[in-house]
């Protein structure tokens, strides 16, 4: 039933689409531009083979419906089960029939033994178990000493900077201390000239130049040929470096080939 109700939509779709075909012909001859003309036919198709669908195919599908909805074919029963003979009766000839004796209950099961309570943890485990961590309170004793002892010492008090001169000029000395001046061309863009220049205004070693505040650094770079070579060059920071013992990649460079930059 299903397959005729298909077959009837596909016939309305069919003539809706010949009777759509043969409307794009007709306004195409007749009206100025196919384009509205193929419009015209696709509305009227498709209008007609709806038309045509709703109102010829309704049969079929209330065929289709009931043919589906049919009762199935009831269940064959099953005989009933033909009791047993007694073997007393048919020893006897006797025609009647007993009933099969009910099963005998299973014998209670045997109550399993009860479980045996766990032995109490042997006192020998409970001492194994604290020595770890005796062992690890320890350490965190040991090192809980040093931190005390050291919060103990009263910090050094750092001797107070003087503040910066009026006219910005910093701390200078006469001469180079005890063991010598710095070699204060291992500062990027320090030459033999500028070095000299250094010491005659006062400046022999890294902590000085590593000292140098914002106004002092002007003081300082007033008085050089080249100015802002101090900020450009970073004199500040690799004079820290080295006033520490360290090595800047310039100064390794400078010591390596023995040549400066200037």
């Amino acid at each position: 039933m299903a397959s005729t109700n298909n077959s009837c939509k596909t016939w309305c779709w069919v003539i809706g689409a010949i009777l759509g075909l043969l409307v794009f012909f007709w306004a195409n001859a007749s009206w100025d531009g196919w384009f509205l003309a193929l419009i015209v036919g696709i509305i009227v198709g498709v209008a007609l083979a709806w038309l045509l669908a709703t109102f010829f195919c309704k049969g079929s599908a209330v065929d289709a419906s009931a043919g589906s909805s049919a009762p199935r074919a009831a269940a064959t029963p099953t005989p009933p089960a033909t009791p047993a003979s007694t073997p007393a009766a048919l020893a006897g000839g006797g025609a009647a029939t007993t009933s099969a004796p009910a099963p005998k209950a299973p014998p209670p099961a045997a109550p399993k033994a009860a479980a045996k309570p766990k032995a109490a943890a042997k006192p020998k485990a409970a001492a194994k178990a604290a020595k770890p961590a005796a062992k690890a309170a320890k350490p965190a004793a040991k090192a809980a000493k040093p931190t005390a002892a050291k919060a103990a010492k009263p910090a050094a008090a750092k001797p107070a900077r003087k503040p910066v001169a009026a006219d910005g000029k910093p701390e200078t000395l006469t001469k180079a201390r005890a063991g010598g001046a710095d070699d204060l061309k291992m500062l990027k863009g320090v030459g033999p000239g500028l070095e000299k220049t250094l010491n005659e205004l006062g400046f022999y070693h890294f902590d000085q130049i590593a000292g140098w505040r914002k106004q002092e650094v002007e003081w300082v770079d007033s008085r050089l040929k080249f100015k802002g070579r101090i900020e450009r060059d970073e004199w500040i920071k690799q004079a820290k470096t080295l006033a520490k013992g360290g090595k800047t990649a310039f100064s390794e460079k400078a010591k390596k080939d023995g040549t400066y930059k200037k």
